[in-house]
């Protein structure tokens, strides 16, 4: 057993199973394409499911990869292990073998022991086999064929039994474990000591034979398939002699330079680890377009960023460290993955922002943490505020432990792992493939898609559904869906809408209402307006020609638009979704911060320069490596053939991959306005935008608009902005002039009530509502009365436009007497809202304007019983 780079592993893994007869197929993006039920790609069989599922065919039916991935978030979530074992990852590479219905379990097997023992040989004496205890084929293959020790073989249960989802493929799987040693503590696979690190597992492969159903029936599925996978870093480890994935290749540089920039000599430290995989996940993630944000995949990055700067905060990091190690991981993988080269400074860009944002949130947190502390009753922070500060506000429970240590305080650690439980059921809950397979139309055949060339045709009804349901005829009246042999009507796809039209025949017509696609079929939409419709029938098909034309100008439209955002921008813009109708375009794209109006002006300009330029639209159909040599960029969600359409505009401007339909020529589109620019998500802007027609009647708009805003300000249409301008800052100036009225009024009001003060308890107590004064003078006004009174509570209320808002004040002294918060809270239950703050401040406000002078006079009373 020879001492091997990850490189030179990764690289002898896809060289073998190339020259076994698999294609080499590149690792794909770690947002699952066309899939809403996976949160991450967190296996190598990901982008082959709709291959396993019958739903895709390729040219082969062999393929090898060495897949990038992620379990940080759903059903596969390792995130609080890592750093804390040897194996676990947020990042991993899974390298794996498969077939689509080719060889079955004598091949694979079979692969799997000569790629261990003879390419890389390991030596048969340290491999340990599982298989799952009805599996007696395998059990035959392994001790039969290929020879294995019987001593060295466990038959298991659940842990060797693999499925896609609670329904569809699924079978037994076979397991191949490394013995480290008997000097590492665990016992082999199904004993009691299983879970120790000596027999770790590196291989697994998986016998997809059964289609299961919601009713928990299998049944053999047609073309068995096989799917295996190795993950990198094991096998790494096993290699290069090591105990701990940390301590291979892949990690070292990154654990140097972590220490680097943390400033620790401690090398074997749980936390440097931790850092050294996160700027794995994190940086990948950004790679394929994820941006840190409050929900879904931005959450899930959000939170491995946060965990790392937090690890670094524990080894004593002074400042922002996290994306200086970007520089580390691209001198290391850069050569495997050159998009880590290519944006890297837009990597470094974004964990930098969320660092900075980070540090605030911390100063945040620490804030609510003492308004907690203070509002205490008892010894025992609670779990659900443990956990509140740990997960909205990504304050560490561990640096709340730390504070509430200086208090003589400790935690409800009980109550704070229950609560995280409950949020990993959740995630759990929301990340598997929670779909049934089998809740699909029951759909053969292949529709036959000549709707770029023709928008009429004569075809065949092949397929006819209603509710759902697979039905021999259709009546007029009834809704359903018209499957034909081939179709000139485009199935929504990639962001652009389906055509709409109408089938007709010699006795009827079916309405089409919108098209789409499912597996290879393009499935009519629609109601059957007059006649009967039956499967056999020979229909001609008609797409409507106008909405055709509009949808298509703006699909075109689309693509300068992208091609000028990253011109503008930046070539860290990247698409992230679009839907492109007959009205208008919309394009969501990845970007920090608000476009200015200089950006926008010419991003608008340099699409409108192409349309004025009038270049053919070319689209040229070749194959997925040559699209790629060519320079091409894929759009986000679309799935793509082996041969696919490079769609080329402006001598090069614009070239992607795309299989929708477009313009004939650029200045077909007529003209591009942008409507509006906005944000949807951290690090996603929007823009809609209108061509032609639409665009010149927008123009036309704000034009009218312009002329009846200038005789508003009594000012010529050149002059405008000029006169709104002076308006504004005359505006602004007496706005300011008023705040300062009300503040003197508040002040001179303050004096008066003083002398309103009354004694409770040894306590000066004031509650008094106030007329003619604006609310926001409530606070200033509360804090004059608490520095004349000294030791007072104070509680004002003003009524304006038939709502109520309230202030309170209690002076440091007596907070540990009564609270301004509580005291606020309370009373504004009372009034039919709601309010709150510190202690020695809180403000709110409620509707119930008739119970207003009941609820101040409970005052008096709440403060008699403190």
């Amino acid at each position: 057993m020879k001492y091997m780079t990850s490189a030179e592993i990764r690289q002898a893994f896809l060289d073998y199973f190339n020259q076994q007869g698999h294609e080499i197929v590149a690792s794909s993006s770690l947002i699952p394409g066309n899939d809403a039920t996976l949160l991450f790609t967190n296996a190598g069989m990901v982008q082959f499911k709709d291959v396993f599922l019958g739903e895709d065919k390729r040219s082969y039916s062999r393929a090898t990869s060495s897949q990038r991935c992620v379990r940080a978030g759903g059903k596969h979530n390792d995130l609080e292990n890592v750093g804390y074992t040897a194996r676990h990852h947020t990042f991993f590479e899974m390298m794996g073998n498969f077939s689509f219905g080719d060889y079955f379990k004598p091949d694979a097997i079979r692969f799997a022991w000569v790629f261990l023992t003879e390419v890389m040989g390991l030596p048969k004496d340290k491999l340990w086999i599982t298989v799952h205890h009805s599996d007696a084929e395998a059990e035959r293959i392994w001790k039969e064929d290929i020879g294995v020790d019987p001593e060295r073989f466990s038959k298991l249960d659940e842990d060797n039994f693999w499925s896609m989802g609670d329904t569809g493929p699924c079978g037994p799987c076979t397991e191949i474990f490394f013995d480290h040693g008997e000097e590492i503590f665990g016992g082999p696979p199904g004993s009691p000591d299983e879970d120790g690190d000596r027999y770790i597992e590196i291989w697994n492969v998986v016998f997809m034979q059964y289609n299961r159903t919601a009713d928990g029936q299998m049944t053999p599925l047609p073309r068995p398939s096989v799917d295996t996978g190795m993950g990198l870093e094991r096998i790494a480890a096993v290699m290069q002699n090591v105990h701990s994935n940390y301590e291979i290749d892949l990690f070292q540089s990154l654990l140097k330079a972590a220490a680097i920039a943390v400033q620790t000599q401690d090398m074997d430290s749980k936390s440097l680890r931790v850092i050294a995989d996160h700027i794995r996940s994190c940086s990948f993630l950004i790679v394929d377009g994820v941006t840190p944000s409050k929900e879904g995949r931005g959450y899930v990055l959000r939170r491995i960023i946060r965990r790392a700067i937090r690890h670094g905060n524990k080894l004593g990091a002074k400042g922002p460290f996290f994306h200086t190690l970007v520089a580390a991981l691209a001198a290391e993988m850069g050569e495997a993955y050159p998009e880590l080269i290519k944006m890297q400074d837009q990597i470094e860009r974004v964990l930098l922002k969320e660092e900075q944002q980070f540090a605030k949130t911390l100063d945040h947190g620490m804030g609510l943490l003492t308004e907690v502390i203070n509002s205490l009753e008892g010894s025992i922070i609670p779990g659900e505020t443990v956990f509140k500060l740990y997960d909205t506000y990504g304050f560490p429970a561990d640096l709340t432990a730390d504070v509430a240590r200086e208090y003589e305080l400790t935690l409800d650690m009980e109550g704070f792992e229950q609560a995280m439980q409950q949020q990993r059921e959740r995630a759990r809950a929301a990340g598997g493939f929670a779909v049934d397979y089998n809740d699909k139309l029951d759909l053969s055949g292949v529709t036959d898609f000549i709707g770029y060339d023709n928008l009429e045709a004569h075809a065949d009804v092949v397929a006819l559904f209603k509710e759902g349901e697979a039905v021999h005829q259709l009546s007029a009246g009834q809704k359903g869906i018209v499957v034909l042999d081939h179709t000139p009507f485009y199935g929504e796809s990639g962001g652009q809408v389906g055509d709409q039209g109408l089938l007709s025949w010699d006795q009827g017509q079916f309405s089409v209402q919108g098209c789409t696609k499912e597996a290879k079929n393009h499935l009519h939409h629609g109601e059957l307006v007059e006649g009967v419709l039956s499967i056999g029938d020979k229909v001609f098909a008609h797409v409507n020609e106008d909405a055709r034309q509009t949808i298509a100008v703006n699909h075109s439209a689309t693509h300068l638009l992208h091609a000028a955002l990253r011109i503008v921008l930046g070539e860290h813009v990247q698409q992230k979704g679009s839907s492109v109708g007959p009205e208008r375009l919309r394009f969501d794209f990845t970007h920090f911060e608000a476009l200015t109006a200089q950006e926008l002006t010419q991003v608008e300009l340099l699409v409108n320069q192409q349309i004025r330029s009038n270049s053919a639209v070319k689209t040229d159909v070749m194959s997925m490596e040559d699209a790629k040599q060519s320079g091409a960029m894929a759009l986000f969600g679309e799935k793509y053939e082996d041969e696919v359409r490079v769609l080329t505009m402006g001598d090069g401007f614009s070239v992607e991959l795309c299989g929708g339909t477009h313009a004939k020529r650029t200045g077909d589109i007529g003209l591009l306005k942008i409507v509006s620019e906005s944000g949807i998500a951290a690090g996603i802007r929007r823009i809609e935008a209108v061509t032609g027609q639409g665009a010149l009647e927008y123009t036309v708009g704000h034009e009218s608009a312009l002329s009846e805003i200038s005789a508003i300000v009594k000012g010529s249409r050149e002059s405008v902005v000029e006169k709104v301008r002076t308006l504004s800052e005359r505006t602004r100036l007496l706005e300011k002039e008023l705040d300062r009225l009300n503040v003197q009024l508040a002040s001179a009001k303050s004096g008066d009530l003083v002398a309103k003060a009354i004694e409770i308890n040894g306590m000066k107590v004031l509650v008094e509502t106030l007329q003619g004064v604006d609310p926001k003078a409530l606070r200033d006004t509360v804090e004059q009365l608490k520095n004349k009174l000294g030791s007072a509570v104070v509680v004002l209320a003003v009524e304006s436009e038939g709502k109520i808002s309230l202030a309170a004040g209690v002076s440091k002294d007596l907070v540990s007497r009564i609270k301004a918060g509580d005291l606020i809270r309370e009373l504004a239950t009372k009034l039919g809202g709601k309010g709150g703050g510190r202690p020695d401040f809180a403000q709110g406000g409620g509707v119930d304007c008739a119970a207003l002078p009941a609820v101040l006079e409970s005052v008096k009373t709440l403060v008699a019983n403190t």
